[in-house]
């Protein structure tokens, strides 16, 4: 029998933006692909949340900001989406997916959880 692609929260980084305004200035269009149509009604397809975090420097020494998208669905999903997030920021930045922390996300997964039972009632 095939293991099932179980959902779980994953972490995309969006890295080395030359700063918190060039972060925010991808969160626009990361948000309509994730969400194209912000007034529907609930749920969202797959939970999601956008925040600024740190980074490496650049390779020229220079301090960056990534922008950091959680995620709460199947692995397979998750890639998917990563490769969407790179279609939309481009070649320029590096995007990196990971399963995140335990309880890094855990209101997507509570999200995730609540909106389940409520597809399923």
């Amino acid at each position: 029998m095939a293991a099932v692609d179980e959902p779980g929260s994953y972490e995309m980084r969006v890295r080395r933006c030359l700063g918190v305004e060039e972060a925010l200035a991808l969160r626009e269009p990361i948000e309509r692909l994730l969400c194209p149509e912000p007034d529907h009604a609930p749920p969202c397809d797959v939970p999601w949340g956008l925040t600024l975090g740190a980074d490496e420097p650049s390779d020229d020494g220079r301090e960056t900001t990534a922008l950091v998208l959680g995620v709460h669905t199947s692995g397979r999903r998750a890639a998917q989406t990563a490769e969407g997030v790179r279609g939309v920021v481009g070649e320029a930045r590096h995007v990196t997916v990971s399963a995140a922390d335990a309880g890094q996300f855990e209101e997507l997964a509570e999200q995730y959880r609540i909106e389940r039972a409520l597809r399923q009632s």
